[in-house]
């Protein structure tokens, strides 16, 4: 069984990826499982693609460096876009960035409240998300399509009682048919884009199958590869 790394520190990121997972013939590890120490990895991203390739990135040369291990890791981002908002106010992928200031789960909903009562209590929002494995040290897939985004959702002034560690926004999201809150329901607005994530990882091995043929033939034949970096695939549906 083929084992990825979820470089991530967010419980409920992890959570979510074991659902995906679990359809698949695929073992899923955090980077918190191995005894190394993690970088302060800058998410210097102006996308959430860039934000994920940098994380992924940073995750696997530690896990090289100061293990033994050299599996498959890859990590993910999401921006958070609302309509009505101009391009410079969207959060994007500082979604809990407001100026200088990181927010706490209570303060982002205080803030995207007040955002959301702007709008006279309610505005359509949805995340986009974006992944980056590193197979290994030859092979970065990367991809930010739309399969992988959340559904359009209502962002509403009032909050839910209801808390979620590492998704406190959850707290403000109305399902749009129902008018229910996510938090009253058994789906959430990310769960849409399970199946995406999925995809995205069987076209994946796909195409690593394909990589390692096409290698094997080139040593077989004593060719040399003249190109030594590594192949960065954005996956296209």
């Amino acid at each position: 069984m083929t084992i990825f790394i979820y470089g991530t520190g967010n419980a409920g990121k992890v959570q979510f990826m074991r659902e995906v997972f679990m359809p698949l013939d695929l073992r899923l590890m955090e980077i918190g499982d191995f005894s190394c120490s993690l970088p302060d990895v800058d998410e210097s991203g102006n996308s959430p693609l860039e934000n994920a390739t940098i994380k992924a990135l940073a995750y696997y040369q530690t896990l090289r460096e100061q293990t033994e291990f050299d599996y498959p890791l890859f990590s993910c981002d999401s921006g958070l876009y609302i309509e009505g908002l101009s391009e410079k106010e969207q959060p994007g992928v500082h979604v809990r960035r407001v100026g200088v200031k990181n927010l706490t789960d209570t303060e982002m909903i205080d803030y995207y409240s007040s955002v959301a009562e702007r709008f006279g209590g309610k505005v359509t929002a949805k995340y986009r998300n974006a992944i980056c494995l590193v197979m290994n040290s030859n092979e970065i897939y990367e991809y930010m399509g739309d399969d992988i985004a959340s559904a359009d959702f209502l962002l509403v002034s009032k909050p839910h009682s209801k808390r979620e560690s590492g998704f406190p926004l959850n707290s403000l999201s109305v399902h749009i048919d129902s008018g229910k809150y996510y938090n009253d329901l058994n789906i959430k607005p990310r769960n849409n884009s399970q199946e995406g994530f999925r995809e995205f990882f069987r076209r994946v091995l796909v195409q690593h199958n394909m990589v390692h043929h096409y290698d094997t033939l080139i040593n077989e034949n004593n060719n040399p590869i003249h190109d030594p970096a590594p192949l960065k695939v954005h996956l296209d549906k």
